[in-house]
């Protein structure tokens, strides 16, 4: 097969990693192309070594396309190189990955192609729904949903979400979750880094928190409320903040730095570094839907800084909690005290089926028996 794997931030590369990588395994000729959607410095030679691939084949307009005014103009830029590439790759399939606006485009941009290349669109992280469709995720990945051809589900409540909205079993595979894959395999490497003794964190004696979701950090009541909570719950322990460059932008923009002397802000990690802090944590507060399923395997008990999740299988089998909304410093810093209490599990001790390592395997199955 010739298979395209399209991804444009951070975790699309995190979970094309071991795609690729069993793609390559069975003989498949497959390239990754870079949609431009992220173009900052982190995106660099050092994150693929990171994740152990090799950097991507085809870079799509990277820069120029981040630079677009809106995302509406930002995905017509990435669906009409997208296409282009198709037209001249003529693949059997491409693979997109996950939620964001690159997902949606060239998913799209190949779906309208579907006819004249015979190029079917293989949507992985299928299936998850938090029932908000004022979050532009939530709207993105229902439409690359009912535009694709198979789709990859990570968990069995994935599967039931997809069965509801009336998509035929037969395009639907419990493949489980590719991002596990990456972080089992990647594991052992990023403990010996051991970011938390570079920093002077003492293991267990920290936590870690995250924040940059648009709903949490652009408005200036609701990014307040979030620091206002997060310094509630350092009175607990004390928190690194791997600062996002957008947050960062929001809070000096509403006149909110004071409030970051309340956490050891850091500069945003590499994917190796952030999973041996995070490895390291008594607990995770974040937005991110990604370290959500990351602490729930590792064993740490996560606080999430949203009012639904995507991903409910880290609530009812997993570490994971929601704070009460709409949200208060002294909910956000009650739901960290239970978490606390929760005490670290072993690692894979709460794992869902299907979070084992093995995914990527099932994913390429999958197109395979499909052609």
């Amino acid at each position: 097969m010739r298979v395209l794997l399209a991804a444009g931030v951070r975790p699309n590369f995190v979970k094309a990693a071991p795609i690729m990588t069993a793609l390559r395994g069975r003989g498949h000729d497959v390239r990754l192309v870079h949609t431009g959607q992220h173009a900052d410095d982190a995106m660099s030679g050092a994150f693929f070594r990171d994740l152990a691939v090799a950097e991507p084949d085809v870079h799509l307009a990277a820069g120029a396309v981040e630079s677009a005014a809106s995302p509406a103009r930002r995905m017509g830029r990435i669906m009409a190189g997208f296409e282009t590439i198709v037209l001249g790759e003529r693949p059997d399939w491409v693979v997109v990955m996950g939620d964001v606006d690159s997902t949606l485009a060239c998913g799209m941009a190949t779906a309208r192609l579907r006819r004249v290349t015979g190029a079917r669109v293989a949507h992985v992280e299928a299936g998850l729904r938090c029932g908000d469709m004022d979050m532009p995720e939530e709207f993105n990945r229902r439409l690359t949903d009912h535009l694709s051809d198979v789709l990859l589900a990570p968990d069995e409540g994935a599967v039931r979400n997809l069965a509801a909205e009336g998509i035929a079993a037969a395009q639907v595979e419990m493949a489980g979750n590719v991002m596990i894959d990456t972080l089992l395999d990647r594991l052992a490497v990023a403990r010996a880094r051991d970011l938390p003794g570079t920093i002077g964190a003492s293991p267990g004696g920290y936590a870690v928190a995250t924040l940059h979701r648009q709903a949490n950090v652009d408005d200036p009541a609701m990014l307040s409320t979030m620091l206002d909570g997060l310094a509630a719950a350092a009175r607990l322990l004390p928190i690194i903040l791997p600062l996002h460059p957008r947050t960062r932008e929001r809070a000096a923009a509403f006149g909110l730095e004071d409030r970051l002397s309340s956490f050891r802000v850091i500069p945003p990690l590499g994917y190796l570094d952030m999973l041996s802090l995070v490895d390291g944590a008594a607990l995770a507060l974040t937005d991110s839907g990604g370290l959500q399923e990351e602490t729930t395997v590792l064993g740490v008990p996560c606080v999430t800084l949203r009012p639904s999740t995507e991903r409910p299988v880290t609530v009812t089998e997993g570490t994971n909690r929601l704070i009460p909304w709409p949200p208060t410093a002294a909910g956000i810093a009650s739901c960290a005290d239970a978490a606390l209490a929760s005490g670290r599990l072993a690692v894979g001790e709460r794992s869902p089926v299907g979070w084992d390592g093995a995914a990527a395997g099932r994913i390429v199955t999958a197109m395979e028996r499909r052609g």
